[in-house]
């Protein structure tokens, strides 16, 4: 069985449990934690877990940020200049990345209910474009508005509750609720 099979299996398992009412924002963000090279192959999964969220009794709906920065700088006047010099577009993606969150915050808005379940994926094509676009960063901007739960597709690891996208050296500290890819990590 893969990796992307036994992450699917947690999830169906962890997906039926009953829900806390009374958590707090980052309590009701799970993260489905795997191994970056499995992102192509979760990908050709993604509507088992809508499959297995709505056999549960939940809503499901996905937003995918994958695109998101190909779409902003395809629009941006500069985009020329910032493909010759790299360095001139930093001080330029704090906006991208506001722009980003408000996508996200509107979308989350328009599908988040008690019972629905809202998967984020697309977190790895966010991997080293600055200091200001982090996952984590995103999380934390949007977790106001879940009303049910958020399901973070995270290619990376976690240690206690210190998250690394992509491997990353450096991490993250965060108290979201890790559902594992490794069949007996979760029960």
């Amino acid at each position: 069985m893969s990796r992307v099979e036994d992450l699917k299996d947690n999830f169906e398992r962890f997906v039926v449990l009953p829900w806390q009412s009374n958590l707090a924002p980052a309590q009701r963000v799970w993260m489905a934690v795997y191994p970056p090279e499995d992102e192509r192959n979760l990908r050709l999964h993604l509507a088992d877990f809508g499959n297995a969220t709505k056999k549960a009794g939940y809503d499901w709906a996905l937003i995918d940020v994958s695109d998101e920065f190909e779409k902003w700088m395809a629009a941006h006047e500069y985009r020329d200049a910032y493909f010759e010099q790299p360095k001139l577009m930093e001080p330029e993606l704090v906006g991208f990345f506001d722009q980003l969150v408000e996508n996200v915050r509107a979308q989350i808005q328009a599908k988040s209910s008690m019972k629905a379940i809202i998967g984020i994926i697309g977190a790895a094509e966010l991997y080293g474009l600055s200091e200001y676009v982090k996952v984590s960063a995103l999380i934390e901007r949007v977790e106001d508005l879940i009303l049910g739960r958020l399901l973070v597709f995270f290619p990376g690891e976690v240690e206690g509750n210190n998250y690394r996208l992509m491997g990353a050296q450096d991490g993250w500290n965060y108290h979201a609720v890790v559902i594992p890819a490794e069949k007996g990590q979760f029960s």
